[in-house]
């Protein structure tokens, strides 16, 4: 086996004047030179603005939010009716959760319960210990605990152990 490097050593192109004035299929292919319309040729990037933090970012949302629901209000007081009473869509109005705001009406859905044990969802109650259940494979599992284990679940949940 012959070493490495060894065969025909290839010669050097040397471009020659006619050569060199014809450009290269790289320089053919390049999007470099070409006019790009979706850049605005007249911006120029604004020295003086400053990225703002998550807090800024929020304390001017919950401000917008403010003068948007005062705004409201303002409108409404001079719309009244003569007897002096809002219309009904006017309060449904202020009611409105937003994205940033945690004034939200309750929930009407029931109260989710889940699994003491696996932290599915637990439709079932075992009588005995009070210790909610996920399915049978489960409840096998809490018939085999002993008192204090069954308290110390229940206290997991926040719930006084008083077991039976």
């Amino acid at each position: 086996m012959p070493p490495k490097g060894s065969g025909k050593k290839k010669q050097a192109l040397q471009p020659s004047e006619s050569e060199s004035s014809t450009p290269t299929l790289a320089e053919q292919l390049s999007y470099l030179h070409n006019p790009r319309p979706f850049k605005n040729p007249n911006y120029t990037k604004n020295v003086n603005r400053r990225a703002k933090n998550l807090k800024a970012v929020l304390t001017q949302e919950r401000e917008r939010e403010r003068v948007e629901r005062e705004r409201r209000r303002l409108e409404r007081e001079q719309r009244m009716d003569i007897d002096g009473q809002p219309s009904t869509n006017d309060l449904a109005e202020d009611d409105l959760p937003t994205y940033s705001s945690i004034e939200a009406p309750p929930s009407f859905l029931p109260q989710r319960k889940y699994c003491d044990i696996t932290g599915l969802e637990g439709p079932y109650t075992d009588p005995a210990t009070g210790l909610r259940y996920h399915d049978k494979s489960v409840y096998e599992f809490i018939r085999g605990l002993s008192g204090s284990a069954a308290k110390d679940y229940l206290s997991a949940r926040g719930v006084n152990p008083i077991v039976k």
